[in-house]
């Protein structure tokens, strides 16, 4: 296979199949793995409702401290779905978001295409929002959406005064303020908080299952009955009530059970790690220490060299470390995003500091 600055899915695939040690989260998840979840007692649902898609929307309302919850299939619908109906319930159509938010960066505009919301970035893409940017706001809102923690900054988040502040000040203007937790998890171990008293601060709030959990995909949005029986209706209207969802539902609520007491650890790994890495030539640390279990590596590497060493590593050390790097304004520094799983607490974090250290020679 001829050796390229960039590496497409099918070296992707040949190489991480060539792989015994994997790096960043839980690893590599076969589909025998993610099948094996499913519980054979499984109760299946008809068009979402009933079976363990009720049960899992009981047991995310329960963990958030939430009347309701409804799963939906994926993020990006589901996140639309919510803001729609802040926007229409409060006759506004103006959303509040980090310049990186998810549904500016990745989704097409879709917010602005399918549902008439208009978006406003607030703050720098290079830092958290502060209060600071939010009070520069002058325009009716109809909602403020937080992510925590921010991935595009390497799972950093405020510090929970600034957070209340920030909430407070959307209330006091009418505005709702919606969470985007595709995270939460992480960011619960991080603030040394159960979900339920983060979510409290907002009225609605989203979470993931394939990311942090590493279930197959799906999600939930939690919330007051009346706002989620409207998001039912929108996943209807979106595609997204398909005729079953038991088996996406009953694994995100097996990896949830099983993955949700270990976060405490993956956070200690990912400090251990960071602390590991300290003094190492050509890496950076971003934040440092961590605040949640994932971070952001920089690396004095050229983007060749970097691929050069990935697949140098898969070879002949069978060690599968990143398909690709995210590029910066200097070319001759990468930044990669290390979420610390199953896979990572495998590695002593010397051992990880190793694989950098091999991955910034190229």
């Amino acid at each position: 296979m001829p050796v390229t600055d960039a590496m497409s899915p099918a070296e992707q695939a040949e190489l991480r199949g060539k792989c015994r040690v994997f790096l960043a989260a839980h690893g590599s998840q076969t589909a025998a793995d993610l099948l094996a979840c499913i519980p054979g007692d499984t109760v299946t649902d008809r068009y979402g409702e009933g079976g363990v898609v009720a049960e899992l929307e009981r047991e995310i309302a329960g963990l958030l401290g939430k009347p309701a919850a409804v799963f939906v299939p994926s993020g990006t619908m589901a996140q639309q779905s919510v803001l729609r109906v802040h926007a229409d319930q409060r006759q506004r159509r103006t959303v509040l978001f980090h310049p990186m938010c998810h549904l500016e960066k990745h989704e097409g505009m879709a917010y602005q295409r399918l549902h008439g919301l208009t978006g406003r970035a607030v703050g720098d893409a290079n830092r958290l929002i502060g209060i600071g940017d939010l009070t520069a706001v002058g325009e009716p809102v109809a909602a403020l959406l937080i992510e925590l923690p921010q991935r595009d900054l390497g799972g950093q988040q405020p510090d929970w005064a600034d957070l209340e502040a920030q909430v407070a000040w959307a209330r006091e203007r009418g505005a709702a303020v919606h969470l985007d937790g595709a995270r939460l998890w992480e960011s619960a171990v991080g603030y040394g908080r159960a979900p339920d008293e983060i979510a409290a601060l907002f009225d609605t709030v989203y979470v993931s299952f394939y990311k942090g959990i590493g279930a197959l995909p799906g999600c939930c949005v939690a919330g007051p009955g009346d706002i989620i029986a409207e998001v039912r209706d929108w996943r209807q209207r979106m595609g997204g009530t398909l005729f079953g969802l038991w088996p996406n539902a009953a694994s995100a609520l097996a990896s949830l059970r099983r993955r949700l007491p270990m976060m405490p650890g993956y956070l200690r790994h990912a400090r251990a790690i960071a602390a590991a890495l300290d003094g190492l030539d050509g890496v950076r640390v971003v934040p440092d220490p961590p605040q949640v279990p994932m971070m952001h590596l920089l690396l004095a590497t050229s983007r060749p060299c970097f691929l050069a060493a990935v697949r140098r590593l898969a070879v002949e050390r069978q060690t599968w470390t990143w398909p690709n790097a995210m590029t910066t304004l200097d070319p001759g520094v990468q930044r990669v995003e290390l979420s610390v799983g199953d896979a990572t607490c495998k590695l002593a974090p010397d051992e990880v500091r190793d694989i950098i250290a091999d991955l910034i020679r190229g």
